[in-house]
């Protein structure tokens, strides 16, 4: 942790972790109609804890962090199989920029999460009713910003509403990450002119 606040890109890989793993989820989620349980907390939890100290403690300590991390690391090291995550993080990233430019839609997801909190402290943040909740939410304010995130995957499951819900409601918890990747200074410049310090990061954070 001393680490972390003393190297602000040790703390930005943990938000761009937390992008990856959501988005690799939603890939998962779409191909398969499942999640894995764990990993989908970890997004899901990320999207309520509005208020963390840390980065990390956004999405409950750098452990929880781990998958996102390995296939940052692997993306970085030209290792990655899946083309359709990097194109999926860019959209998220240009959705984000979007985003936070309308006040008002920022106010109305921000209550729509909220409204969500006591429901979701009560009974998880992967109940049902919650993903439908952040899955309904994002698909009245962020879905109509453009450029739309356009999910591919199984047929069979994109047809099931559930499924839909649960697609939308990692995405916006990728989203928030996108965000926190931004207050914490990082840009698509980091990509072309930092790359070696954020491999550094990556490794640091998981060996």
């Amino acid at each position: 942790m001393s680490e972390s606040r003393t190297n602000p890109m040790s703390e930005r890989v943990l938000a761009l972790a937390g992008l990856a793993q959501a988005l690799a989820q939603v890939r998962r989620i779409a191909d398969t109609g499942t999640a894995e349980q764990r990993v989908l907390s970890t997004a899901l939890d990320s999207v309520f804890r509005i208020d963390a100290a840390t980065p990390a403690a956004v999405y409950g300590g750098v452990e929880s962090l781990r998958p996102g991390l390995s296939l940052l690391r692997e993306y970085f090291s030209s290792k990655s199989r899946d083309e359709q995550l990097p194109r999926l993080a860019l959209a998220v990233l240009q959705l984000e920029r979007r985003f936070v430019t309308d006040e008002a839609m920022g106010r109305r997801v921000q209550h729509g999460i909220q409204s969500q909190a006591a429901l979701a402290e009560r009974e998880g943040t992967t109940h049902p009713d919650v993903l439908s909740a952040l899955g309904g939410l994002y698909a009245e304010t962020l879905s109509h910003l453009r450029p739309r995130v356009l999910v591919q995957g199984n047929p069979h499951y994109l047809g099931q509403a559930n499924v839909v819900a649960e697609v939308r409601a990692v995405l916006l918890a990728a989203v928030r990450s996108a965000v926190l990747w931004r207050q914490l200074g990082g840009s698509l410049w980091d990509f072309l002119l930092r790359r070696r310090d954020i491999v550094s990061a990556i490794s640091a954070h998981l060996d």
